[in-house]
């Protein structure tokens, strides 16, 4: 059965965690993540198993763009029921590096909610990028 209460609760979730981002506040980013997450980030290892190894990459993306970063989303959809809840976006996002370059594209996002002890979090995130399969390079090029 699905629940506008809890996909409220997801939203405001997304919410959060979006400003976390922009804040570039690592303990409240990571504070939505259960544990065990594992996650399918598009950049560095194949996955990420576990909240500390995912907080792992997460600084290390702070360091690669210390600068101004960007952070939007466009497209986001919700569905939520008792137990589990799923969303997916679009992402533009990027930042300003040590240099003053700022690089952003769009990525794809989906992640996947669970209730836990009356609180929702993250249990799988999966980031990525579309390619074109005949010269293996990535599309950072795509709009919504």
């Amino acid at each position: 059965m699905l629940s506008r209460s809890n996909e409220t609760q997801v939203r405001a979730l997304i919410d959060q965690w979006k400003q976390a981002v922009i804040a570039r506040d690592i303990e409240r980013i990571v504070s939505h993540y259960a544990d065990d997450i594992i996650s399918f980030d598009a950049v560095g290892a194949l996955q990420f198993k576990g909240k500390a190894a995912y907080r792992a990459h997460w600084e290390a993306c702070m360091q690669v763009c210390p600068g101004a970063g960007i952070f939007e989303f466009e497209q986001l959809r919700v569905v939520a029921g008792e137990e589990l809840a799923f969303a997916h976006w679009l992402a533009h996002c990027g930042g300003t590096d040590a240099q003053g370059v700022t690089k952003a594209c769009w990525m794809r996002v989906t992640v996947a909610y669970q209730c836990r002890d009356g609180q929702w979090q993250v249990v799988h995130e999966h980031w990525s990028a579309p390619f074109d399969m005949l010269t293996g390079t990535t599309r950072f090029d795509l709009q919504p």
